[in-house]
C-alpha cells in the first residue's frame, strides 16, 4: 500500500506530490554519478566510498552554504532551473580553496507548496553543478512546510565534502612577498550582495532588453555563478599554488586577507579585471561608493589565486588552455593592511 494521509494533506502537506518529485528528479541524479557513489535515492542517508589508493594522509574538507535572497529573483522570473547551480559553486569553489577535490554533494529544499515540476527544475540545477564539479548528488532533503514559506517560495541550502592529502593543504602562510595574485574573472554578481540589488533595481523591468546590457536586466542577474574546480584541479597539475581565494559576500575588501599570513596585504590593480556593464550600472543607478563596491561585490574578480612570480606566465597558460582566461590582477606585498585597490 501506498503510504498516504488525507489529514496531513488537509493541513497543507501532500506526501504523494513528495514521492512525484522523487521519481522526476531521479534522472538528474544519475547524471551525477561517479566511481565511489554507492546508495541511490530513497535510503535514510547517502553512502560514498573514496578512493584513498594515492593519499598517504587523507583529509575530509567540507562545506555548506545557500543561495541567498538571489532566491526572489528566481521567484519573480518564475525560472528555477539554474539556481541549484548557484548552491553547488558556493560550496564547492570554497572548498576548492583548500586544495581538495569535491567528492559528494547534499540538498537542502524546503518549499511552502510542493509542486513536483519545480523541485524537479531546482534539482536539475544543482545536478548540473554537480556535473560541473565533478561531484555526486548522493542525496537531500524536501520539506514541505505551509504556513512558514508562501506557496510560490522556497530556500535552497547545500552541503558538500571534499578531500585532500594532508600534505597538499593550501597553507597561506606559504605566501610571500613579490607573489602574485592571478585572478579569475566572474559570470557576474555570483550570489552575493542581492538584498542590495534588488533594492536599487526594485522598480526595473527585469524582461525588457537593453543595450547597455545586451540582454535584460533579470537574465543577467540571474546568470549562476561560476564553478572554478576543474579549471584549479588542471592548474594544480602545472602550477604550484600557494593559495586561493573564493570571492563572494564582502568582496575583495573581505575575502582577500584571508588567503593571506599575517602581517602581508595584497596590492589590486583594478582596470586589470574585465569590465562588467552590471557593476557600472549597479554602482550609477544605486549611488554606491567605490569603497563599498568592493566591500560587497567580487567587480569581475571571481577567485585569485596566488603562485611564486617566476609561475605566472604558466598558469595564465594552464588557465588559457583550460577555457578560462586568466589575469595578472595584484601582487602581494609586506607591511600592507588588507587590501589596497588602485
Amino acid at each position: 500500500m501506498k503510504s498516504f494521509s488525507d489529514s496531513y494533506k488537509a493541513a497543507g502537506v501532500d506526501v504523494t506530490a513528495g514521492y512525484e518529485g522523487v521519481e522526476l528528479i531521479k534522472a538528474h541524479v544519475a547524471k551525477t554519478k561517479i566511481p565511489g557513489v554507492l546508495s541511490s535515492l530513497g535510503g535514510f542517508a547517502g553512502l560514498f566510498q573514496p578512493n584513498l589508493k594515492n593519499m598517504e594522509d587523507p583529509v575530509l574538507v567540507s562545506g555548506t552554504d545557500g543561495v541567498g535572497t538571489k532566491l526572489k529573483l528566481a521567484f519573480t522570473l518564475n525560472k528555477h532551473n539554474t539556481i541549484g547551480i548557484d548552491c553547488v559553486a558556493m560550496c564547492v569553489n570554497d572548498i576548492i580553496c583548500c586544495g581538495a577535490t569535491p567528492l559528494f554533494f547534499l540538498d537542502y529544499i524546503a518549499v511552502g507548496k510542493n509542486i513536483p515540476t519545480r523541485i524537479e527544475q531546482i534539482v536539475s540545477g544543482i545536478a548540473e553543478g554537480c556535473q560541473q564539479a565533478g561531484c555526486a548528488l548522493i542525496g537531500g532533503e524536501t520539506a514541505e512546510m505551509p504556513g512558514f514559506y508562501s506557496e510560490d517560495e522556497y530556500d535552497l541550502a547545500g552541503f558538500s565534502v571534499g578531500m585532500v592529502d594532508k600534505k597538499k593543504i593550501l597553507d597561506p602562510s606559504n605566501v610571500k612577498a613579490g607573489d602574485i595574485l592571478i585572478g579569475l574573472p566572474s559570470s557576474g554578481l555570483h550570489s552575493n550582495g542581492f538584498s542590495l540589488v534588488r533594492k536599487i533595481f526594485e522598480n526595473d523591468d527585469l524582461l525588457e532588453y537593453r543595450e547597455d546590457l545586451d540582454g535584460s536586466l533579470g537574465e543577467l542577474l540571474i546568470t549562476p555563478t561560476k564553478i572554478y574546480v576543474k579549471e584549479i584541479l588542471e592548474l594544480q597539475k602545472e602550477v604550484s599554488i600557494k593559495s586561493l581565494c573564493h570571492i563572494t559576500g564582502g568582496g575583495l575588501y573581505e575575502n582577500i586577507p584571508r588567503a593571506l599570513p599575517e602581517g602581508f596585504g595584497a596590492r589590486i590593480n583594478k582596470n586589470s579585471i574585465p569590465s562588467q556593464p552590471i557593476f557600472k550600472l549597479l554602482q550609477k543607478q544605486g549611488n554606491i561608493p567605490k569603497r563599498d563596491m568592493y566591500n560587497t561585490f567580487n567587480m569581475g574578480l571571481g577567485m585569485c589565486a596566488i603562485v611564486a612570480p617566476q609561475q605566472k606566465d604558466q598558469a595564465l597558460k594552464v588557465l588559457h588552455e583550460a577555457g578560462l582566461d586568466g589575469f595578472e590582477v595584484g601582487i602581494v606585498e609586506a607591511g600592507l593592511s588588507g587590501v589596497e585597490i588602485c
